[in-house]
């Protein structure tokens, strides 16, 4: 059997494993679709990630340097690449109650034949209901993002929002946001990702790299700008024209996993008038806002009954859907050289 893991850099390659066997707590499930994470996994397959030298301490709430004889956060030749997975169980432990063979599941897991998983106490195993897609399943992980954005940007009903970014977390913020009864303005240099946007709901789309995209949501506006603005893309220049384009006092919900920002970004002119806030989203931080009635274990249920109820529809952002063994060289192209050539990136398995 195979899996797909980095030996360098920006470098891929299959190796075989071979699989222990299960205990009496744990599933073997057979993968039939994979999904890698195109974003914070992107930059652990660059190494500019700030844990392949640090390492974050919850104690102190900032990252520290690693010792020097401690392991990096990153080992090539031995990390399995993949974000999610959905597959059939072929075999399970004797203790295993809620689980049979052949049913479909989801869960995390790297882009490899096969997993086992553990099947007692595990939230993150999902029954797949029949008729659900395998394309809405893998993004189980971005949708949770998008959701914990749209909730910290605290999104209502009549609400102009712009989207930077569409990805598959801006795709997810778009749909969310269109539900709740907001008028979308939607941002990317990709036309692909704009015309997905403008399919799921975008009332205005706009390509950052041909207007002045702030002073555009602002005329999309009658000069009022965004009362939300949710940025994904990390770029400086996405973030500088979204302090341009917020409406006086309204929120910036500042998903993306930004990059180290050079010169250029300027946080005097509108970020000092328009009383602009910011507002840092992740939903693995907790406490969040909304604590105790909110925590992780919520959005993440609420996002499962989203894209098994329908009220989600991935199936255009699971572009393009390779076979595995082409999938070392379609995550080089697609994720890491030419992100404009996909959405987020499908593996069929041999089924």
């Amino acid at each position: 059997m195979k899996q797909l893991v980095t030996i360098a850099p920006r470098r891929l390659s299959f190796i075989d494993y071979d699989d222990r066997s299960i205990s009496d707590a744990e599933v073997y499930v057979k993968v039939l679709y994979a999904s890698p994470k195109h974003g914070s996994e992107v930059a652990d397959f660059r190494r500019t990630s700030p844990f392949v030298k640090e390492k974050y301490e919850g104690e102190w709430q900032m990252f520290l340097p690693r010792k020097e004889d401690e392991q990096p956060g990153v080992v090539f030749g031995e990390w399995n690449v993949g974000n999610m997975i959905v597959g059939e169980i072929t075999e399970k432990g004797e203790d295993v109650k809620d689980y049979e063979i052949g049913e479909m599941v989801c869960s995390y897991g790297g882009i490899r034949e096969t997993h086992i998983i553990k099947a007692i106490n595990n939230h993150r195993l999902l029954k797949l209901p029949k008729n659900s897609s395998w394309q809405n399943a893998v993004c189980y992980d971005p949708a949770q993002f998008a959701l914990g954005g749209i909730r910290d940007g605290n999104v209502r009903p009549g609400d102009c929002v712009g989207i930077f970014g569409l990805g598959a977390i801006g795709q997810l913020a778009v749909q969310i946001a269109k539900h709740i009864g907001a008028t979308i303005i939607a941002i990317d240099p990709i036309k692909l990702r704009r015309d997905m946007a403008a399919k799921h709901g975008a009332s205005f789309t706009i390509n950052p790299l041909e207007v002045d995209t702030g002073f555009e949501i602002k005329k999309l506006t009658d000069k009022k700008g965004a009362d939300v603005i949710i940025e994904t893309s990390g770029s400086k220049d996405a973030l500088q024209h979204s302090l341009r384009g917020l409406a006086y006092g309204g929120t910036i919900s500042y998903i993306a996993w930004s990059k180290e920002f050079g010169a250029g970004l300027d946080l005097g002119r509108e970020a000092h008038y328009n009383n602009a806030k910011i507002v840092f989203s992740r939903v693995a931080s907790e406490p969040f806002p909304d604590h105790p009635r909110w925590n992780r274990k919520r959005i993440e249920k609420t996002v499962w009954q989203m894209l098994t109820s329908g009220y989600l529809d991935c199936t255009d952002i699971i572009w393009p859907v390779v076979n595995f063994e082409e999938a070392a060289e379609a995550y080089i192209i697609n994720v890491d050289q030419h992100p404009e050539r996909s959405i987020k990136l499908g593996i069929r398995f041999n089924i």
